[in-house]
């Protein structure tokens, strides 16, 4: 069966698209269309330098990037598949898309290499690459593969986008197992209803600033000069990702935010499992601070990426990242209740 005939996250990802509206609706969030499901053995800190300019070899004026982020979000219309081919489209200085209609990949472009950020399926892997090579890139020129968390739609394409690229992977220390061994956790609280997907080898294990709440593990992992932020919930391995992007004089601080949905297979209550609750907790603290210009989402539809490269919506919002978590927050709230009010 392929990862796109999942029954079971297609159901979900309908009900959170129409539960959402109204959700949502308070928070200034009601066009945010949800369609999605959606240490510590620390290697040493990296340090590698990266730089915030947009690359020169395709430096787009802003009016090319309009056009760029126009035909995606035409391209992918009524189309939300994890593996259905979307062109590519600059986002904000070197950072690109260059994922699926309906999970999103970033190129983050340096002169001293490139970083991919996720994988989404093995299936997209193909026309991941030729994104890459659209905007004028060469896949040999990425150093490094990252990504937000351990599941098949997200990291499925990571042992094809490593061997065709040549770079280092590199995931937080509790994704390490599942990347690994291509198998999702048993204590995932989707278990059962996530596909497994290809085994790969991982190079490195992400280190995080110490924050209120984590273990003091020193300096961050600097990845081309991305800065990763442990955001567990979703799954136990959750990253999510900031970096600074410049056009000329103008930089933005891009905040890539991993799923904060308490997404589960049907008999799973998460008021039998505590230990599930309180990362979310954690991650919803630690996003809250995060700096945000702009904000993407793993699933596009989740932050209404298209429509913001298309301009219909502004692409720089510094709230958004906040009005995010206080929607996610909410949900698991009524989630937790609506458990604790069937056993009443």
């Amino acid at each position: 069966m392929s990862v796109n005939e999942s029954a079971f996250k297609k159901g979900v990802i309908r009900t959170l698209a129409k539960q959402s509206r109204a959700t949502l609706h308070s928070t200034g969030l009601s066009r945010l269309r949800l369609t999605m499901t959606a240490c510590l053995w620390a290697m040493p800190a990296l340090f590698i330098l990266g730089a915030c300019a947009s690359t020169p070899a395709n430096d787009l004026p802003a009016s090319n990037a309009r056009l760029q982020g126009t035909e995606l979000a035409k391209s992918c219309e009524g189309r939300d598949g994890w593996s259905d081919p979307a062109p590519p489209a600059r986002i904000f200085g070197n950072t690109y898309y260059i994922g699926s209609c309906g999970i999103t990949v970033l190129l983050v472009t340096s002169p001293q290499g490139h970083v991919v950020i996720d994988g989404a399926t093995e299936e997209a892997v193909p026309s991941i690459l030729a994104n890459i090579r659209a905007l004028g890139f060469d896949p040999k020129d990425v150093k490094y593969i990252v990504g937000s968390h351990e599941h098949v739609d997200h990291m499925g394409g990571f042992a094809a986008l490593k061997a065709a690229t040549g770079a280092q992977l590199l995931v937080s220390a509790p994704a390490r197992n599942v990347v690994a061994t291509g198998r999702t956790d048993p204590a995932d609280p989707q278990f059962g209803t996530i596909p497994d997907m290809r085994p790969v080898a991982v190079d490195g294990i992400l280190t995080f600033a110490a924050e209120p709440g984590m273990i003091d593990v020193g300096e961050p992992t600097r990845v081309m000069a991305l800065t990763p932020h442990l955001t567990p919930g979703h799954t136990a391995g959750g990253t999510s990702w900031t970096w600074r992007s410049c056009e000329g004089p103008n930089c933005a601080t891009i905040a890539y935010i991993d799923s904060m949905t308490g997404v589960s297979r049907d008999e799973y209550r998460f008021t039998d499992h505590p230990e599930r609750v309180a990362p979310f907790r954690e991650t919803f603290a630690r996003v809250n601070k995060l700096p945000c210009d702009i904000l993407i989402t793993p699933h596009p539809g989740f932050s209404n990426l298209f429509e913001r490269l298309s301009g219909i919506e502004p692409l720089v919002d510094r709230d958004a990242c906040r009005r995010l978590v206080h929607a996610m927050r909410k949900r698991l709230d009524d989630r937790l209740a609506k458990e604790s009010a069937s056993t009443e």
